[in-house]
This record gives structure tokens, C-alpha cells and sequence, in this order.
């Protein structure tokens, strides 16, 4: 009599690349089967279900995802510990210094401690999100045990909450650093996709900056007159270079004759404590300026002043071939610049801005003269015209208002514009349509 295990009707067959599932000693099913791993190769994996249908969905999901070219991922260890390698593996190469430390901190700071210790293969989507709202909620006085080291406790020490909580931008940006972190493990194939992404922590609003006036500008402008820097600071707001970029200036960099300036390093304080010179922010910010008149004669003024400088120094003067630099010719450090440019603010009697406001300056008063947009954004050297139309959205608004009632105005008939002028305040008649 043929027993019903062995009957071919009765048996669980499955075809060529399927796999196989079975049911283990412990009662757990397992199923095993070949997919894609990566370099091109293939790797048995093993999964794991209560039930046969659950080991077996597992298997299949996984072979469909090496049929559609997804190799299992390979990631064994803990987010912590690729975050590290990758910091000092793979960003270190990429990224400017300063931004590198920026990277470090965040890493150091906020990814470690909130999702180091997840495997960096297990980590979802919900994992990310539960931690940023976790983040978006925590006092950071309690969570970095920032009130413990104060000489006067005024926090969670004493049962008083600040609620010192980080702001939407802070949020965005460890947001981004995780993103970076594990699109590097996919370009490696040590995850199949980059969970970070799928997350959206919104839009931050863009920081507010008061720009200068015209007036307030001219004022300014006034106030520098005779002032060893006085060529820098007229620069500043006629081209809207970076303070990096102004300090990192040489005077090979000038074409006083055709009246350019090539913008090609900038001069930043790192990590160590020096002065380097770095390149430019972007590739976008290389560029050459177009130099006005006036920047023209006080560039020539301060080339002699500078000379005179170098002669009364003697054996001190260090050349180092900047435009703008100390009276012993040593580089300006950016700190000194802004304390300043502080100082010539109180002496204009301006009121306080940031030297990066001049910047914005700059853009605002072009805009407001008509300037088009895309020539805007090649002067100060944006890498796509969308950010500064979105840096600058509040300007260009207003410049369509004036133009919406410019349009207004030439629309209107002959008898409007007459009973407008006649009744003053009063409205004006129901207008005729114009054909």
C-alpha cells in the first residue's frame, strides 16, 4: 500500500531557483534559496516564519528583489560603526574641512546616540522617523546633560525645564547627514535603499535678513572713507562677495586694467586653529566679477597704501600676495573682519547686520533696480538659479507689484484716471472694457 508521503500528488514541489522550505526541530520553518549578492555573485540566504507561508513569502520577496537587480544587503555591524568609517573613510575626501567637523559633531552629537546601536541592515523608515520626532521633542539640556556642567543649575537639575528644544533648520540638516551617510551604503551596496529618504521632515523657512537700504548703504559707504579696509567693504556691496572670498583675494587675482576680478579661493579658519585657503564654496563659485569704477580707483588707492605699509614694515612684512591684509601683511582673520565691520556700523549709526547681510544687500538692490535674475545669480556665484530666486522671493514680489500696477495704470482710460485725480480717495467709476 502506498503510504501518502509518498504519493508524487501529495508532495510540495517546487520549481529550479524557488528554493527549498522545510520545517525545523525547534517547529520554526526555514526557507533558503540563492539571490543576488554584491560584485555580481550569488549567495544563499536563509529565512525564518512560524509558519511555512511566512518563510516562504520572506524567500520569495527576497528573489524577487534579486530578480529586479537588488543584491541582499551585505551590512553585518551597527549603524554606529559604519557612520564612523564612513566619516573618516569616505567623507574626509569630499568634504571641505569645516563642513567634515560640522559632519563629525552631528554624527557625534545626535546620530550615534539615537540610532548607533540598530543593525544598519534593519534600519526603517519608522525607526528614522520615531527618532526625529523624538529629537524634534526632547530638551537638550536634559538629553546632552547640558545643565549638569553649568556652575548654577537652572534646568533639569532643579525640576525646571527650559524646553531648549532644536529648531527646524538643526532638524533638517542631521536629517540630511543620515541621508548622505546611507546613500554611501547603497552606492556600496551594503543596504538596498536609502530609508532616510523616505522620511520627510518638511520645509524649513529660510532664515530673515534685513538687508541694507540704499541709503543705509551709501551711509556706510561714507562712513569708510579713509579707512585702511575702506576698498574691501566697497567690493563687499558692489559684488556681493563672501567675506572667504574677499580675504582670500590675491593680487594676481585682479585685472585692474580690464577691470575684472577671478574668484578662485577663499580664506577660512579650520579645525586647527590656522588660516588656510581653500577653494571656492562650489564650482559654481568660480567666477569672474566685473569691477565697477569706483572699486577700480579704490583698489588702486589701496595697492599704494599697501606698498607704503610693506616699505614702513621692513624685514616683518610677510608677502603672501593678499589684496587685503594686515599692516605686517599677514592674512585677515575673518573674526577681526566682523568685529570691524561691527565698529564702522556703530560709526555710520547703521544698525546691526551681519557681514553676510552685505551679500544680500548687494542681490536686493539689483533686484530693485531691474536687474534680470540669472545675472544676479552668476555674480554671486549661485550654483542653481532656483536658490536665489528662493533666497530673494520676498524682493521679486514686490518688483511684481510695482509692475501689476504699472500695467494697472496703462489700462486704465483717460476718464479713470481723470475722476481718480478729480475725487482723490473717492472710488472710481465702473471702468469701460477694453477691447
Amino acid at each position: 500500500m502506498t503510504r501518502p508521503r509518498d504519493n508524487p500528488a501529495s508532495r510540495r514541489t517546487r520549481a529550479n531557483g524557488d528554493g527549498t522550505v522545510y520545517q525545523r526541530k525547534d517547529g520554526r520553518w526555514e526557507a533558503a534559496g540563492y539571490v543576488l549578492a554584491p560584485s555580481n555573485t550569488r549567495k544563499r540566504i536563509r529565512v525564518y516564519g512560524t509558519t511555512r507561508k511566512e518563510a516562504l513569502a520572506k524567500l520569495t520577496e527576497k528573489i524577487a528583489a534579486s530578480n529586479r537587480g537588488l543584491p541582499v544587503p551585505s551590512a553585518q555591524g551597527s549603524v554606529a560603526a559604519y557612520l564612523t568609517y564612513w566619516l573618516e573613510n569616505v567623507a574626509v575626501h569630499h568634504l571641505r574641512e569645516n563642513t567634515h567637523t560640522r559632519y563629525t559633531t552631528c554624527v557625534n552629537r545626535y546620530l550615534i546616540p539615537g540610532l548607533g546601536k540598530k543593525k544598519l541592515s534593519k534600519l526603517t523608515a519608522k525607526d528614522v522617523r520615531t527618532w526625529l520626532n523624538q529629537l524634534r521633542t526632547t530638551c537638550q539640556c536634559c538629553t546632552r546633560r547640558l545643565d549638569a556642567r553649568r556652575d548654577q543649575p537652572r534646568c533639569c537639575a532643579v525640576g525646571q525645564c527650559c524646553h531648549k528644544l532644536l529648531s527646524p533648520l538643526t532638524l533638517t540638516y542631521i536629517h540630511s547627514v543620515l541621508k548622505s551617510a546611507l546613500e554611501h551604503a547603497v552606492r556600496e551596496e551594503e543596504i538596498p535603499r536609502n530609508v532616510a529618504r523616505n522620511v520627510r521632515t518638511g520645509t524649513p523657512r529660510p532664515r530673515r535678513f534685513e538687508p541694507l537700504t540704499a541709503d543705509e548703504a551709501r551711509q556706510l559707504l561714507t562712513a569708510a572713507q579713509g579707512h585702511r579696509l575702506h576698498a574691501l567693504f566697497e567690493l563687499a556691496l558692489h559684488t556681493g562677495l563672501r567675506k572667504g572670498e574677499l580675504l582670500g583675494l590675491h593680487w594676481e587675482d585682479l585685472d585692474l586694467d580690464a577691470g575684472t576680478a577671478a574668484i578662485r579661493r577663499t580664506l577660512q579658519r579650520t579645525s586647527t586653529g590656522t588660516l588656510t585657503t581653500l577653494p571656492t564654496k562650489t564650482r559654481a563659485s568660480e567666477r569672474r566679477v566685473a569691477l565697477p569704477t569706483r572699486c577700480l580707483h579704490s583698489l588702486k588707492l589701496h595697492q599704494e597704501q599697501q606698498q607704503r605699509e610693506r616699505e614702513a614694515a621692513g624685514t616683518t612684512w610677510q608677502h603672501n600676495g593678499h589684496v587685503f591684509a594686515t599692516a605686517q601683511g599677514r592674512a585677515i582673520d575673518p573674526t577681526n573682519l566682523t568685529r570691524t565691520f561691527t565698529t564702522l556700523l556703530r560709526k555710520a549709526g547703521c544698525r546691526r547686520i551681519r557681514f553676510h547681510d552685505l551679500r544680500h544687500s548687494t542681490a536686493t538692490l539689483l533686484l530693485e533696480q531691474g536687474v534680470e535674475l540669472v545675472v544676479i545669480k552668476e555674480l554671486l556665484g549661485h550654483a542653481h538659479i532656483g536658490v536665489t530666486a528662493t533666497v530673494y522671493a520676498h524682493v521679486r514680489l514686490r518688483i511684481q507689484r510695482d509692475a501689476i500696477d504699472t500695467l494697472s495704470t496703462a489700462l486704465n482710460t483717460p476718464a479713470i484716471i481723470e475722476a481718480v485725480e478729480s475725487k482723490g480717495d473717492e472710488p472710481p467709476p465702473c471702468a469701460a472694457l477694453v477691447r
